[in-house]
């Protein structure tokens, strides 16, 4: 191995650039607070899918329409996918709403479709673990900084093979709401949102890192559909992720996904968001 280079003369001046925030958001499609909260007070329970432990299920959301995912019998993490119900090329993009917001999201934080459609999929109205913020170890919960446990790095590190990661669960939920094969569903999984998860840096190493969620039941992380929805949530077989993940050892249990009907009148004047209107130009 390589040993570290000496430090240059300058080394002390090249540290100490300051920070520049990447993207300048004031641009950005403002969140009407107000809106939501006449959407929130008038919607009522129309369907509610249980996701059972360690396993996935799709769900559809209607434009204008609310999705809650709810901790319902004892503390437990989900990973979410969502895509557009018309055209599922077009899905959620972890890393430009990272980009654009934070590491961990919270009320009036959006999340982002891929490019070249790059509009928002759904804007998060409620958050009962918002009052978390960040702990004395640098993590704070809904992160879209991991990506989502998955056979193939179980295989990689532990040599052997488990078929409950929630990779599988969300291609398996794809798949039977769709039509689509398996193999085919696999391509259309993607970075998620870790609902509830509790996750950080360590500081001297920054590696990823997880710890015991703060959830427990009656807890909800709540969305506005901006477009029509297919989703895809996993009980992850990592139950709270206290220690472990991708394992039969965890405590798991069930996820549920309730979905909100507003009354339409609180809609009037709002419609779905259009993709991008950048255009390549002519060749």
């Amino acid at each position: 191995m390589t040993t570290t280079p000496p430090e240059p003369p300058d080394a002390a001046t090249r540290r100490a650039a300051p920070p520049v925030v990447v993207y300048e958001v004031d641009r950005l499609p403002a969140v009407d607070h107000a809106f939501y909260d006449r959407v929130r007070a008038s919607a009522r329970p129309v369907e509610t899918v249980l996701v059972p432990p360690r396993e996935g299920r799709a769900f559809r959301v209607p434009a204008g329409h609310l999705f809650r995912i709810v901790c319902i019998e004892g503390p437990q993490v989900g990973d979410l996918n969502l895509w557009n119900a018309h055209d599922t090329r077009e899905r959620f993009f972890s890393g430009k709403t990272r980009a654009l917001h934070r590491t961990h999201l919270t009320v009036g934080d959006r999340l982002w479709s891929t490019l070249p459609y790059l509009h928002p999929m759904a804007t998060i109205t409620a958050d009962s673990l918002a009052w978390y913020g960040f702990d004395a170890d640098g993590a704070g919960v809904h992160d879209v900084i991991g990506t989502r446990c998955d056979p193939y790095t179980n295989r990689l590190l532990r040599g052997e093979d488990y078929h409950q990661c929630c990779h599988s669960n969300l291609a398996r939920a794809f798949a039977t709401a769709t039509g689509a094969r398996l193999e085919e569903a696999e391509f259309a999984v993607h970075d998620v949102l870790n609902v509830f998860m509790c996750t950080g840096f360590i500081r001297d190493t920054h590696q990823y890192f997880m710890k015991a969620s703060p959830v427990r039941p009656g807890d909800f992380l709540e969305f506005f559909a901006e477009i029509d929805l297919l989703g895809a949530l996993s009980a992850c077989p990592g139950g709270d992720c206290s220690a472990t993940h991708s394992s039969d050892a965890a405590r798991c249990f069930p996820l549920a996904v309730e979905i909100l009907a507003p009354d339409p009148a609180t809609l009037a004047g709002w419609s779905p968001p259009d993709p991008s209107p950048y255009r390549h130009p002519a060749t």
